[in-house]
């Protein structure tokens, strides 16, 4: 009996000792979800890199608030890279190195692009750079997972609308520091339609002068030009292109961003643009009016337009991501790379849907006319 009662009081003992451990703070590192990003908050591209930041910081917020105080936490570290590769590569490793769940909404192609080494060696997923750089899409880049169309996908839809124009002399000017796989995109698309690049200019997306370019594209009367470029270079050569009297249309893919929507009056001249979101104005789509309405409660002064929304919805395709994953356990790299080969979500109006073997999750492509006023005409 003694035997017994002793037994007895030992477990009573253990479990009394297990109970004073410190479970809450356990379960509290549990539901942490800490995302990294890098992106370019100064230099030439600081006001793309902070619309990118606010749109996925206002998705992280929005979801905290759905989670409530036992829920999961999401949590956003940003590092400064200011749009420079190499900063970009050590910011990221400083965030791998530092425990983030996964990278989330690098605002550069190219600078993402050269994380692939270090994503690939800590097996942790990239989650909706904002580009759609080609050199971080295929089977080299399998941890790369994309929220938005790549620029094969723009192009297509460009090029359809020249030719059905019937223009035959084309200019395709890009940035030089970006995959050549972004070239070769362009060229496999209008080798489609029967037409070659009639010039192809690479220029430095930090350059404010770029008269040569103007001048190129003018002695090789072209009949349209394209731009995969930053909206600073792309504004300053549509104001030199007006004073040299071109005649011919302007397209740009949607790495300009709303940064190109909002200086085409200065610049006057319309422009054609693909756009991977839904349009800002249609506040009737689920995932448009409810990133206006989480911007507002987020109250970082951040407005509703193509970039915001495309950082949103990097931030959204995350979380869901996530959500996901916990059904398993604590959020993981592992669990949360699992997830996303997974994931099919609607997000309102905007469908994402990744499989084990594709991390292309939308091609969405719309293409809009900016008038020399501003206003997205059509």
């Amino acid at each position: 009996m003694q035997r017994r009662q002793l037994i007895t009081q030992l477990i009573a003992a253990g479990a009394a000792a297990f109970a004073t451990l410190p479970t809450r703070a356990w379960a509290l590192e549990d539901r942490r979800v800490r995302f990294g990003q890098s992106a370019s908050l100064s230099g030439a591209q600081a006001h793309y890199g902070r619309d990118v930041q606010a749109g996925v910081a206002a998705a992280l917020a929005a979801a905290n608030r759905q989670e409530g105080p036992r829920g999961l936490q999401f949590e956003l570290q940003t590092l400064d890279d200011g749009g420079v590769r190499d900063r970009c590569v050590a910011n990221t490793r400083q965030l791998i190195e530092g425990g983030v769940i996964g990278l989330l909404g690098l605002t550069s192609g190219a600078a993402a692009e050269a994380c692939l080494g270090l994503v690939q060696q800590h097996q942790i997923a990239m989650i909706g750079t904002a580009s759609g750089n080609m050199g971080i899409r295929g089977k080299a880049a399998e941890h790369a997972v994309h929220v938005r169309a790549g620029y094969d996908v723009e192009y297509r839809r460009i090029v359809g609308y020249i030719k059905s124009y019937g223009f035959q002399r084309v200019g395709y000017v890009y940035l030089q520091d970006t995959s050549q796989a972004n070239l070769a995109a362009m060229t496999d698309a209008l080798n489609a339609v029967g037409l070659k690049p009639t010039v192809a200019i690479g220029i430095d997306r930090n350059a404010s002068a770029q008269v040569e370019v103007t001048r190129q594209l003018m002695a090789a009367k072209v009949e349209a030009v394209m731009f995969t470029t930053n909206a600073g270079p792309a504004l300053a050569i549509l104001e030199q292109l007006n004073r040299a009297q071109f005649r011919g249309m302007v397209f740009a893919s949607s790495f300009a961003g709303q940064d190109l929507i909002d200086g085409v009056a200065r610049a006057g001249r319309s422009v054609v643009m693909s756009l991977v979101v839904p349009r800002p104005g249609a506040l009737g789509t689920g995932v448009v009016g409810q990133c206006q309405r989480d911007l507002a409660t987020a109250g970082k002064g951040a407005t509703l337009g193509v970039t915001t929304l495309e950082g949103y919805i990097a931030g959204r395709v995350a979380v869901e991501a996530a959500r996901l994953a916990a059904q398993g356990g604590a959020v993981s790299r592992q669990r949360l790379r699992d997830a996303l080969g997974r994931l099919n979500t609607d997000l309102g109006g905007y469908r994402v849907a990744y499989t084990p073997h594709s991390r292309e999750g939308s091609q969405h492509v719309d293409l809009v006319v900016i008038d020399r006023f501003g206003r997205l005409a059509g």
